[in-house]
């Protein structure tokens, strides 16, 4: 496998991989968003699920309810100490059959004590990008809306996969909007 670089990822971005899409790092007066050296800095939407014990819900990855979280939406999300949100990217990804990307939080986040958490995009995975968002502190943390939030690296293989996320007709295919957890 290889790292692929900038040039790589504008001249894939023009073929539908990443949309909206912009070709060069903003980062004036926001979280830097855009192509980099050898990524893309994704950018998170303004909708959030917030995660709640308001009503006294057990997490249960097999068994998810949306009594768990509530609903926002706005500029900026604040998420309350030691607690977790769910979101997605404002970019829409359609990931070649002979690549895998991997995302990692921004440090301006990490340094902060927020942990973005994101599954890898698998080969002919398509969709918004629901990203996972922690905050592991003492104190509530504020997420700023359309502006980055994460670097997707991109992996090239010497051959494509015998079997892609699109071939196993995997369940979040095509995601329009933040999805939690589903057992199909």
């Amino acid at each position: 496998m290889s790292v692929r670089n900038d040039k790589w990822i504008v001249e894939q971005a023009k073929k539908g991989m990443i949309f909206p899409f912009k070709e060069k790092q903003v980062s004036k007066s926001v979280i830097s968003f855009g192509v980099s050296s050898y990524g893309y800095d994704m950018r998170v939407a303004d909708e959030f699920k917030i995660f709640t014990n308001v009503n006294c819900t057990i997490v249960d990855p097999k068994n998810f309810t949306d009594k768990n979280y509530i609903d926002f939406k706005g500029e900026t999300c604040i998420i309350p100490p030691n607690s977790f949100a769910l979101a997605r990217s404002m970019e829409y990804f359609r990931i070649p059959r002979d690549i895998l990307a991997i995302c990692l939080g921004k440090s301006t986040y990490a340094r902060c004590g927020i942990v973005v958490n994101i599954t890898p995009l698998e080969p002919e995975w398509e969709g918004y990008v629901t990203i996972e968002i922690s905050n592991t502190t003492p104190l509530p943390a504020k997420i700023y809306s359309n502006e980055g939030i994460a670097q997707v690296i991109f992996l090239s293989a010497e051959e494509e996969c015998l079997i892609s996320y699109k071939d196993k007709k995997g369940r979040y295919q095509k995601q329009t909007g933040i999805e939690p957890p589903k057992m199909i």
